[in-house]
Formats: C-alpha cells, sequence, structure tokens
C-alpha cells in the first residue's frame, strides 16, 4: 500500500484549515500532518514535520507567506510548497513562484482540484488555477517580459526551447508528451535538462522564466 501524502497546512483562518482538514481527512491518499496559524509558526512546523507538501497561504499577519516560503525552502529546497490564497494578483503570483513555490491556487478551487493539485505537486508537477495561468499568460501578451538573452536560455536545445514553452502554458508531462508526440518519460528527462541548464528547481519557475525571457508561445 502506498504511504498516504502528508500535508502540512498554514493558514491564519481557523475556519478554512478546519475545512480543508476535513476534506483531506476523508481520504485515503492523505495525511493532514500538522497546521499553523500563521508564517513563523508553519516554518518551525515545517522544518519539525517534513511533510510531502506545504498548503500555504499567502497574507498572514506577521511573517507573510511569501517570507515564510523562502525561509521554508532555505532548509528543504526540494520540498512542495502550494500557495493557496484568495489573491488574484499576477504580481502576488510573479513572486512566490520566483521564490520557489511548487505551484498556485486561488481558495474557489473546487475540492476535487485541490486533491488533484495535491497529488501533482507530491510528484514533483507544477499545478496552478487555471485563472492564474491566463494571469501568466497576459504578462506576457502584454510585453512584460525581457528579450530571450544568450547564455543561459542560449544552452537549450531546439526542442528544449519547444518543451519550455508548452511549460509556460502550464501543460503537464503527460499532455506535452501528447502534443509533440514524444514519451513521457522523454519530456521527463527534457524537463530535467531544462532546470539544470537554466540553473532552476522547478517547472514553474521554468514556466516563469520563460515568459520574462519571451520565450513562451505567442496566442492569437
Amino acid at each position: 500500500m502506498t504511504a498516504p501524502i502528508r500535508v502540512l497546512l498554514i493558514d491564519d483562518h481557523t475556519l478554512f484549515r478546519s475545512g480543508v482538514k476535513a476534506l483531506l481527512s476523508r481520504q485515503s491518499e492523505f495525511e493532514v500532518v500538522g497546521e499553523a496559524a500563521d508564517g513563523a509558526e508553519g516554518v518551525k512546523r515545517a522544518l519539525a514535520l517534513q511533510p510531502d507538501v506545504v498548503l500555504l497561504d499567502l497574507n498572514m499577519p506577521g511573517l507573510s507567506g511569501i517570507e515564510a516560503l523562502g525561509l521554508i525552502l532555505q532548509d528543504q529546497p526540494a520540498l512542495a510548497v502550494v500557495m493557496l490564497t484568495v489573491s488574484e494578483d499576477a504580481e502576488d503570483l510573479t513572486a512566490a513562484l520566483q521564490k520557489g513555490a511548487r505551484g498556485y491556487l486561488l481558495k474557489n478551487i473546487d475540492a476535487e482540484f485541490l486533491k488533484r493539485a495535491i497529488l501533482r505537486a507530491a510528484a514533483g508537477e507544477s499545478v496552478m488555477s487555471e485563472a492564474m495561468t491566463t494571469k501568466l499568460m497576459q504578462q506576457f501578451r502584454a510585453g512584460d517580459k525581457r528579450p530571450a538573452e544568450a547564455g543561459e536560455s542560449g544552452r537549450l536545445t531546439p526542442r528544449e526551447r519547444e518543451i519550455l514553452g508548452h511549460l509556460a502554458c502550464g501543460e503537464s508531462n503527460k499532455e506535452i508528451a501528447r502534443d509533440l508526440d514524444l514519451a513521457e518519460s522523454t519530456v521527463k528527462i527534457h524537463v530535467q535538462n531544462i532546470l539544470k541548464k537554466l540553473n532552476l528547481s522547478s517547472r514553474v519557475q521554468a514556466a516563469v522564466y520563460a515568459v520574462e525571457h519571451g520565450l513562451a508561445p505567442r496566442h492569437s
């Protein structure tokens, strides 16, 4: 039997935490191993409990979610931290992804989406609410980007640049494999090479990089 995914909840709203905990506790795939009502306590609990996934609120009194994110990943850089927030601000999204968040979810998502997102995050994939993926692409289309630079991005092969563009659209390995008629295992290797060459730690950071450097595909 597969061990359940160990989840830590960090949110200053007690009622919201209780609701998410009740939801996840009804599923055999998850185990809520702890809760915290503020960022500082969340950082301590993440270090003590070593969860698989952290669901982290953005706006909290004292230590903010972004600050807590940085401190958590400083100690556990491979930990899957997913922002779960009401903020639809594109700047908050970009700040979280650049800090290393595995994903960015809005609190208005339904229960099934949340469960799938936690499973994907635990498996190493990036997760994002559709509305926030759209905002990321809108930033690109609005010209909020820098020209592609030589050097790091120039070391990517044509296939890697193509896959990076698909990452910018929030696609999973399975979706990229289907679109490009490749084996999913091949896509996984390409993604790993992209992260290594660009010195990035997550697929989401790669998506942000693609948008900022004008490597995301244009949509009419």
